[in-house]
């Protein structure tokens, strides 16, 4: 009877070793299509759409040995080295930190994009830097933390686009700063004082990862709800429904509609990855119409990586593959996904 325990103990913590011990790998999948209608309000009212728009996402978790097996036997899986997920000392919070602000950014950039196209108002504005990360052992550690934004340093606003590193450059080892430091919501000081930067020999500076914090300011005011999704690859998606609530003309035309690719100030459509897994997990939701990258491969980026695609190349074998009816269009610009709606007939009822 007590070896029968003890083999039963033994069994399931094994069990539980293979089902959630973590492996340094990732496992990345299919996620799931967000209507952009609840996660985009603009303060002016326009006539309801008879279609959606959706945003794409794919689901990243950490792989144990169980997950890491059945990825490897799956289509509809794939294991990713850390490297390929995270950037060099990167900890949990700093990447989600990333991911929420490549976010932010995307959205950003959308309403540039969608307000030009529109000739409507915007204003870019800058306050201060925006930390992503900071660097292990050096004078920031303890005092900054990633997520904080940094907007004076002693008695110098940072008010301006690219004023930080040369104002830090003038300062030498062991110069005492006075940061403003915005952290949820409440606005502080603290004291730190320059040291050398870890692995850097004769560089002084604070060890941070930072970028300016740009906010963009619209009338009518547009407000995004969607804390809970990260990256950059929403941008077309967050563009065509803010145009969509700026023009009296529905633009999806009664079509469920969904796509993916991150979106740049001048209106291009850029690369965004695991467009495989977004074109299956729109074929499971009955999209209509799904918008992919027609991104182009250099023969630089061919002789280093034989076996790249486009992005709209991948997303057309996936969908062959499925033998799904979406429509899978490919778009280099927000006007070639707004012209391809333009020439849409009206979904019939």
């Amino acid at each position: 009877m007590r070896k029968h325990i003890i083999r039963f103990i033994a069994m399931f913590a094994i069990l539980i070793v293979l089902a959630f011990y973590p492996l340094n790998y990732y496992i990345s999948k299919p996620g799931g299509a967000y209507e952009l209608q609840p996660l985009v309000t603009i303060e002016e009212v326009h006539p309801q759409p008879k279609g959606l728009f959706h945003l794409m996402t794919i689901s990243i978790a950490k792989a144990t040995p169980l997950t890491y097996v059945y990825a490897q036997l799956s289509k509809e899986m794939d294991v990713l080295p850390v490297t390929s997920v995270k950037q060099e000392e990167e900890d949990d919070e700093e990447y989600s930190i990333r991911q929420k602000r490549l976010m932010y950014n995307s959205q950003n950039k959308a309403k540039i994009v969608a307000f030009n196209r529109a000739k409507r108002h915007y204003e870019v504005k800058y306050n201060g830097i925006y930390v992503i990360g900071v660097v292990k052992g050096s004078a920031a550690e303890g005092i900054i933390r990633p997520g904080d934004t940094i907007v004076q340093v002693n008695d110098y606003p940072l008010t301006e686009k690219q004023t930080f590193h040369p104002y830090i450059e003038k300062m030498l080892k062991g110069d005492q700063l006075t940061l403003v430091i915005e952290r949820d919501g409440q606005q502080f000081e603290k004291e730190v004082t320059l040291a050398d930067l870890p692995n850097r020999p004769g560089k002084v500076g604070l060890g941070i990862r930072y970028e300016d914090n740009e906010i963009v300011e619209t009338s009518p005011n547009v407000v995004f709800e969607s804390s809970s999704i990260g990256g950059p690859s929403a941008g077309l998606m967050f563009t065509l429904e803010i145009m969509n609530h700026l023009q009296d003309d529905d633009l999806t035309k009664g079509y469920s509609v969904a796509g993916t690719g991150e979106i740049l100030e001048d209106g291009s459509v850029g690369r965004i990855g695991g467009i495989d897994f977004k074109v299956i997990a729109a074929h499971k939701q009955k999209i209509d119409i799904f918008f992919a990258p027609d991104d182009v491969v250099s023969k630089e980026m061919k002789a280093q990586y034989p076996d790249i695609r486009s992005n709209y190349e991948v997303a057309v074998e996936t969908a062959e593959r499925l033998k799904t009816p979406m429509q899978i269009v490919p778009v280099r610009t927000i006007d070639d996904a707004l012209h391809y709606l333009e020439e849409l007939p009206p979904k019939a009822s």
